[in-house]
């Protein structure tokens, strides 16, 4: 299909919206929303603050309840032509973290300024828990918007914000099983649909694929022994050391994993994450079972069950050579999902990203972070990545570590990408559906 530029009646309006956007404004919403505790299952103060801000700047807004705790902040534009093209735009609220002494030591000795959910303000970055990823996303969205709003563009399609708890590749029993995208699910299965989508990331590019995960869960049987007993003790099997032998072997595997499954925009990585066996209160008592816990991210083209017959040739061979015993299965999995390059919200967003930077889009490059937007696409929305790059020369190295700076915001670099979004809503709605090739025929 033909992908136009935009119409003198679109430019009007899209540079009207640009000059709308307030740095005072994003500033004021990312430190606001920052100090508004939303860890992943209790998201709920912030979805309520965020329908009350939507209902200020002219959207229909409603509170989405999943749980007592846990819920979704919807708003809504509607278009005045029924043929119009609708798009949605999408941010996570919840952050990895509670915040607090729960949290160590698993993420370091301290709590630092970037994992507390107390906002400060230093030389112009605004540092926090989830400041910079996923509040920055739900701020820049939310201005660019307001900015369409407030020049009154004559909007054909329905244009929607969404914001969803339950986002993290976490999964949170405590809080009703939260996480692993299961807020943006609620929401799109629950009416909150639209032709297109458009997701802010990290990431200077527009990307039109992004990995799925599969977590796995493995497990080395031994008995149960005493430090008081002999090594040779008849029948003892340790647990604990096998199973640190197979953390090598795993380690090593999972790098030919990665080779093997790059493809496209996707170079999918594993990560050990976690090891459990015995208690540090019981050192005197050997563990009789020891747990490992991997993350392994998949591509588009992999499907979960591919990785997973892939996973259990690795644990067989593992098995054969080092003579161990073990068990395992697959605890999570989410696939994958890719939008045709071609597709009308992908381009439209690269002539958004050459509009605002001023020169070609250079190909995306390859990554392995697992979003909420493969959820998005699985579920029928053909959606578009677009971002922006913070100033790591500015930003304490010690942010950066870990985290990648995702507790550090600037408001200065969401003005771009702002501007960006901006170009792809007028861009979009103010089209009917036959123009942009959302109708489809049998």
């Amino acid at each position: 299909m033909l992908h136009p530029g935009l119409s003198p009646e679109q430019r009007t309006f899209f540079e009207a919206a640009v000059a709308e956007i307030s740095l005072k404004r994003l500033r004021d919403v990312n430190r606001t929303i920052t100090g508004i505790h939303s860890p992943t299952g209790r998201e709920r103060e912030l979805a309520e603050w965020l329908v009350s801000y939507m209902q200020g700047i002219g959207l229909d807004a409603s509170y989405q309840p999943m749980t007592e705790l846990s819920g979704n902040a919807i708003g809504r534009k509607r278009g005045n032509d029924a043929r119009g093209t609708s798009l949605l735009l999408y941010a996570p609220i919840d952050t990895h973290m509670e915040g607090d002494a729960s949290d160590l030591p698993w993420c370091g000795p301290v709590l630092r300024p970037d994992m507390q959910p107390t906002p400060i303000e230093q030389d112009g970055m605004i540092i926090g828990l989830g400041a910079s990823n996923p509040k920055a996303m739900a701020t820049t969205i939310a201005e660019a918007v307001r900015a369409v709003l407030a020049v009154k563009a004559p909007l054909a399609g329905d244009l929607l914000l969404g914001y969803a708890g339950g986002g993290m590749p976490l999964d949170v029993t405590a809080a009703g099983r939260r996480g692993l995208s299961d807020g943006v699910a609620h929401l799109l299965s629950r009416g909150v649909h639209a032709d297109f989508g458009l997701v802010m990331k990290p990431g200077n590019a527009v990307s039109y694929e992004e990995p799925g995960l599969c977590w796995f869960k493995v497990v080395c049987e031994g008995t149960l022994g005493y430090a008081g007993m002999r090594h040779d003790l008849p029948n003892f099997r340790s647990s604990i050391v096998p199973m640190a032998k197979v953390i090598l072997e795993l380690e090593e595997w999972l790098t030919k994993y990665t080779v093997k499954n790059t493809s496209g925009l996707v170079a999918p990585q594993g990560w050990i994450a976690a090891v459990q066996g015995g208690s540090g209160g019981r050192a005197a008592f050997p563990s009789a079972t020891t747990e490992l816990f991997l993350d392994i991210r998949c591509n588009p083209r992999t499907p979960p069950a591919e990785v997973k017959a892939q996973f259990a040739e690795a644990i067989d061979d593992i098995q054969r050579r080092l003579g161990v015993e073990l068990s395992w299965e697959m605890v999570a999995a989410l696939p994958g999902a890719r939008t045709d390059p071609e597709n009308w919200i992908i381009q439209s967003a690269r002539r958004a990203w050459e509009e605002v930077e001023g020169k070609p889009h250079p190909p995306p490059r390859v990554s392995s972070g697992q979003t909420d937007i493969s959820m998005i696409r699985n579920l029928g929305i053909p959606t578009a990545r677009t971002g922006w790059v913070a100033n790591p020369e500015a930003t304490p190295a010690e942010y950066l570590q870990g985290l990648g700076g995702m507790g550090v915001a600037r408001p200065e670099d969401f003005v771009p990408v702002c501007r960006k979004l901006v170009y792809s809503i007028i861009d979009t709605c103010m089209r009917l559906r036959s123009d942009t090739g959302a109708v489809k025929t049998a």
